[in-house]
């Protein structure tokens, strides 16, 4: 700031003024500063000094906790709070810089920056301090060393400086530029103009450039081209302060009087919304500095010279009563700043002394300090004494000089042996599964150690390591892996093993030895997996959807739709959400949401997964929300019912949707009420941090009747006012959805709390007593199971870690209030099973769903979901009507018992979401399935290449007397490209093995008649668009080339997925059989579910066991005498060929009559096959079915 216009006197300031200092004769100094200090010749304080010891600090209000002398009798020029450690910095005017470490103000270091000037700004960074003067800009670590020396022009006057980003900072002062300089480079990289000179003050927010000049106006710049864009005129004389918070501007300074300049005592305040002013702020200080301070509010702190200090509201009045004073030990304060955490505030004065004042006993200067490195005491002098009988001391210890001579341990070879210290034993592990190739061994590394490091023992006695119970020797280990606990086996995260063959081999009933279908969590984004299962196995959810239809490319619902059908024709087989997944890419919103992961941060697991599913779980409830809200029936989909409502709000929102009033009442009296609703909860945690018992339902109501005070407009004030907003519930939803926010330790904590005090109370409920160290014995626990103490006592393990309950009962009061309780077992057989339905607005919640976020270091965690599935689902898939718990791991399912279900061992096993249901909810909702799909999809339609022609028709559509029956025939083939590459590692041992399979996506399907007049001739011959990046079109093996699958240049039939799908689904689900050779890839590509008995495989029917599988174009040649795949694909080609194989088939097979004279003529392909090495001769005239007379009919067109 410009002390000139604060103090003349202060203007002359020369060093002479503390040449020899006596603390007798200095009439400001207060002596009780000065016991035990020591000055040098030139007056400087040799230590820090506090101020008696105990100081009361009343919690919440700001008070005086230390001070110290930073320079005796030198005026400090500049304070400022260490953005990165517990550290204050002060400058003085003599050049001089001293820190201070802690709310003590212990010294840390002192050392001079410049030996003329003072230092006019002070910047923490990551590794030093910037220190700016007149005309140099010095950057010094925090123990004094120089790491860089900026000299400026010397004809520059700089003020201020403003730290950009972290390598960039702008420099302003008297002059009529500001320089913009690099930090790694130390180069001026930019020089702007100002039109108004004299910088002195600069701020930042994420909207301007606030630039404060001398002569009283505070000017708003661009962030990047740094012109004006807006311009306050504030005072007439001169500016000596000002601060932005949020949309205010708040600017103290003197105005030009008669008789010079007069300090002004109405603050200018700015709406930066509006950018014009709002009513001055009258204080009754004399402002010269002022700092919003955002804790509960916006409050402006407005320091005087004299010291005094007021705490007020920018668009309030300031009161009187909120004025203290300050004693400083010189006649002015000099410099005022507050700390990032807001709980600390620095004053220095004219002599040289420093005020902390703080709102608690121990505050923090910053909410996340880093640990601050001290000086090591010097070891010469005291050197530790050695124990030799210690086997891992390290002789280091002892500081040995640099010597040529020879050393005591240099015994001659004579008189000693080389004893290297034996290696220990290899892994057993290693040595089964290791493959000799001559003298050398290659086994996979089972990774049981650290990459290049094994431990030794000194003693036999050592145990076996085990990376779960073994300490780390470093320190930074034991931070780095804080879970050495084991997660379950089931609860890891799973991976699919690939081999040459895929996923063929892969034993997926190794996981899942249940009949409902798991996930596949290879592919991008795939962390949603359990937050779909969850919405499948909600049986409102699961037929609402399926009989929703439309007309959009990219609709979330009809592709969750798909994927649920798939889900329900699976018998026990995994599915893909890959076609879901890929409108979810292309959704604005979630990309917004930063919901699209990218690959690397997936696998590392760097996003925080349970944030994310969150996240995620708002937003597929409001996506489907407002797809379901689409009440018109398509066009393109004739007789396909979008939803099952009639009114206007969704499915979701009738199951989902909780019916709101917002109260907001202002503190003059007045209240408003708006209607809302909204589809899920968020958990809000009561601050009181102590351990007593805090039932779920009573956080649950906090979270849904939430009351909090906030600023909020007035229309009766006509301007913002603290209010105090509530929330009032109108009507309950079906489906009750809680997100629980465990975000951070203090949640976590207060869950594992609550748990260890709901864990005490059921053992005290049950006849036992809880002992000090938490432990029981086993005749304890005998007792507690004993018919004698207590019928149907759970076990320890069941109540261990237990907070939620399975149940909750809700009951609407008349005033609009909500009562929230537990409702358990015995409650159940208390009241009757009817008695919360018989009462009206009583509703009971079943826990249907738990979300958990599941830790571990190794893998970077995973996404789990604990379901109750219904007995609509077990009726279905297993003939069976009962309830059970399962643990869905993407592909892994398990039934579990039903409290693991709400076991949460906050180590490791975090909660993200609740599903609660209404009781009886099926009863209240149509569950019947229509199909919306209807033969309509069959017919011809419009392509979207715009250079398509009718000669370039390669198919005829199916018209209205040959629409397909039940077991009619169809061929059918696909081609495909490549999205991603594939991920493989070369192992140790030459064999390569598949990390992460290539992305591929379906370009072109092909469906040929199977039968009638115009067998073989296509009637789909679709090529589909796609928005995503093609890294390889694979011309070799599909046919397709680039710009065939872009609307704007391509020549062929180009349709959407979605359109093409629904041919497909109608064929499925009308019954046809596909005929096709390798279909199980291509029906997994277009992420179909077919199933078995649709499905005739060429490449199975001429196939035996344990031998190879066999080309298409190989048995071509070898049953039909046709050569084809000359050049590329064809899948018209393919298609045909696959269907008069099959015809083959039946004839050599006698219709699957004769399946022993079938396996002579497969045994004779595979002697031709191994003879001619599974190689078509080349062919010295082409003959394909593309020649062939039927094709000619197609061409005609």
């Amino acid at each position: 700031m410009n002390f000139e216009v604060l103090d003349p006197g202060l203007a002359e300031y020369a060093p002479a003024m503390h040449s020899t200092l006596d603390p007798v004769l200095d009439a400001h100094l207060n002596p009780s500063l000065l016991q035990n200090v020591e000055l040098d010749p030139e007056g400087v304080a040799l230590e820090a000094l506090p101020v008696q010891e105990s100081v009361h600090i009343m919690e919440g209000v700001y008070s005086e906790l230390h001070s110290v002398v930073a320079e005796v009798g030198v005026p400090v020029s500049v304070s400022h709070f260490d953005l990165h450690e517990e550290m204050l910095w002060v400058g003085s005017h003599g050049g001089h810089a001293t820190s201070f470490f802690g709310p003590a103000l212990e010294r840390y270091s002192s050392f001079q920056v410049n030996g003329s000037d003072d230092i006019r700004q002070i910047q923490s960074l990551e590794n030093g301090i910037l220190f700016l003067t007149k005309n140099n800009l010095k950057y010094m670590a925090r123990g004094g060393l120089i790491i860089f020396d900026y000299l400026l022009d010397e004809s520059e006057d700089m003020h201020s400086l403003l730290l950009t980003d972290s390598s960039t900072l702008l420099v302003g002062g008297l002059q009529n530029h500001i320089l913009e300089i690099d930090l790694n480079t130390v180069q001026e990289t930019q020089k702007y103009a100002v039109e108004t000179p004299g910088v002195t003050i600069m701020r930042q927010t994420n909207r301007f450039f606030f630039c404060g000049h001398t002569s009283g106006r505070v000017s708003l710049r661009d962030l990047r081209t740094f012109k004006v864009e807006h311009e306050f005129d504030a005072f007439s004389g001169s500016l000596s302060d000002f601060d932005v918070h949020g949309n205010l501007l708040a600017t103290c300074g003197f105005s030009s009087r008669l008789t010079g300049l007069a300090c002004d005592r109405f603050l200018k305040v700015y709406d930066l919304r509006m950018m014009r002013a709002i009513t001055p702020l009258q204080v009754h200080v004399d402002p010269a500095f002022l700092r919003f301070i955002p804790t509960y509010t916006s409050r402006l702190a407005i320091i005087s010279q004299s010291g005094q200090c007021q705490f007020c509201e920018p668009t309030g009045l300031a009161n009187p009563a909120d004025i203290f004073h300050v004693n400083p030990v010189g006649p002015l304060l000099m410099t005022f700043d507050v700390s990032a955490s807001k709980q600390a505030l620095a004053f220095g004065d004219s002599e040289g002394c420093v005020h902390l004042w703080t709102d608690s006993p121990e505050p923090s200067f910053n909410p996340y300090s880093r640990e601050t490195e001290f000086a090591l005491p010097c070891l010469v002098d005291s050197l530790p004494p050695l124990d030799w009988s210690q086997d891992l001391l390290p002789l280091s210890l002892i500081p040995v000089p640099l010597t040529t001579d020879t050393l005591l341990s240099d015994w001659p070879a004579a008189n000693s042996a080389p004893a290297p210290r034996r290696a220990p034993p290899v892994d057993a592990e290693i040595l089964r599964t290791m493959k000799k190739v001559g003298f050398i061994g290659y086994a996979p590394n089972p990774r049981t150690r650290l990459r290049n490091q094994i431990p030794y023992r000194l003693k036999e006695s050592d145990s076996e390591f085990d990376s779960f119970s073994q300490v780390t020797e470093s320190p930074i280990g034991r931070e780095e892996e804080p879970h050495r606990h084991m997660v379950s086996k089931k609860y890891r995260k799973v991976t699919i093993k690939y081999s040459k063959l895929g996923l063929e081999d892969f034993d997926f009933k190794h996981y899942n030895k249940t009949l409902f279908a798991g996930l596949e969590p290879h592919i991008p984004n795939a962390y949603c997996n359990c937050m779909i299962q969850v919405l499948y196995f909600l049986e409102p959810v699961r037929c609402l959807i399926q009989n929703h239809l439309c007309q959009k490319e990219f609709c979330l619902a009809c592709e969750l739709g798909f994927l649920f059908h798939m889900l329900d024709l699976s018998r026990g087989d995994p599915c893909q959400g890959s076609n879901f997944l890929r409108a979810f890419r292309t959704i604005p919103e979630a990309s917004a949401l930063g919901l699209i992961l990218a690959d690397s941060d997936e696998a590392s697991g760097k996003g925080n997964l349970a944030r994310l599913i969150q996240r995620w779980n708002r937003f597929i409830l409001t996506q489907l929300h407002q797809d379901l809200q689409e009440l018109e029936v398509p066009q393109a989909y004739r007789g396909a019912g979008g939803s099952f409502c009639s009114s206007g709000d969704s499915v979701i929102g009738q199951l989902f949707s909780c019916e709101m009033e917002n109260c907001s009442l202002c503190r003059c009296g007045s209240e408003t009420v708006r209607a809302s609703s909204t589809l899920l909860f968020t958990l809000s945690y009561p601050e009181d941090k102590t351990g007593k018992n805090c039932d779920f339902a009573q956080v649950l109501k906090r979270s849904i009747c939430l009351e909090q005070n906030t600023q909020a407009w007035c229309d009766n004030c006509e301007k913002y006012q603290p209010t105090i907003q509530t929330r009032n519930i109108c009507h309950l939803p079906d489906i009750l959805v809680i997100n629980c926010e465990v975000n951070s330790l203090k949640e976590a904590d207060f869950w594992r709390m609550q748990a260890e005090v709901a864990f005490k109370i059921a053992i005290k409920k049950h006849g036992g007593e809880i002992s000090k160290n938490k432990e029981f014995a086993l005749a304890d626990w005998k007792e507690l199971g004993s018919p004698e103490g207590m019928l149907m006592c759970p076990s320890i393990e069941e109540l261990k870690n237990v907070w939620l309950p399975f149940s909750i009962r809700m009951k609407m009061t008349k005033n609009k209030g909500l009562d929230v309780c537990n409702w358990t077992d015995g409650d159940e057989m208390q009241w009757g099973p009817a008695r919360a339905e018989e009462e009206h607005g009583v509703y009971v919640y079943d826990l249907m769903a738990t979300v958990v976020h599941i830790l571990d270091s190794r893998t970077g965690g995973s996404l789990v979901a604990h379901i109750k599935v219904g007995e609509t689902y077990h009726q279905r898939k297993e003939g069976v009507t009962h309830q059970q718990w399962y643990l869905f791991n993407d592909f892994l399912i398990e039934p579990i018992d039903k409290h693991e279900a709400v076991q949460f061992d906050m180590n490791w096993k975090v909660p993200a979401i609740l599903y609660y249901i209404k009781r009886n909810l099926n009863s209240k909702y149509n569950l019947n399935i229509k199909n919306p799909i209807e033969a309509s999809v069959l017919l011809a339609e419009a392509s979207l290449a715009r250079k398509q022609r009718k000669t370039h028709t390669t198919f005829i559509p199916l018209m209205l007397n040959e629409m397909p029956q039940v077991g009619d025939l169809v061929g059918l083939d696909a081609e495909f490209v490549t999205l991603n590459e594939e991920e493989a590692e070369l192992r140790s041992d030459g064999t390569k093995s598949t990390i992460k399979p290539s992305q591929m996506s379906v370009a072109r399907i092909t469906c040929v008649r199977g039968q009638g007049p115009n067998e073989g001739i296509p009637f789909i011959d679709d090529y589909i668009s796609t928005q995503e990046q093609v890294v390889d079109y694979l011309t070799q093996y599909s046919g397709i080339k680039p710009g065939d699958l872009d609307a704007k240049i391509s020549s062929k039939h180009l349709t959407t997925l979605k359109s093409t799908y629904l041919k497909l689904r109608f064929l499925i689900d009308i019954g046809v059989k596909f005929v096709g050779h390798g279909l199980q890839k291509d029906f997994r590509v277009i992420n179909l579910m077919v199933p078995k008995d649709q499905v005739l495989d060429t490449v199975y029917l001429f196939h035996m066991p344990r031998k190879r599988m066999i080309s298409l174009r190989f048995l071509a040649w070898y049953f039909l005498d046709l050569k084809i795949q000359g050049e590329t694909h064809d899948s018209i080609e393919d298609a045909r060929t696959a269907l008069q194989l099959y015809r083959k088939y039946l004839e050599l097979s006698k219709n699957g009559t004769e399946p022993e004279s079938f396996h002579k003529v497969l045994k004779g392909l595979y002697e031709k096959g191994r003879k001619m090495d599974w190689k078509v001769p080349e062919p010295e005239g082409q003959t394909s079915p593309k020649n062939a007379a039927v094709f000619s009919s197609v061409l005609a067109l």
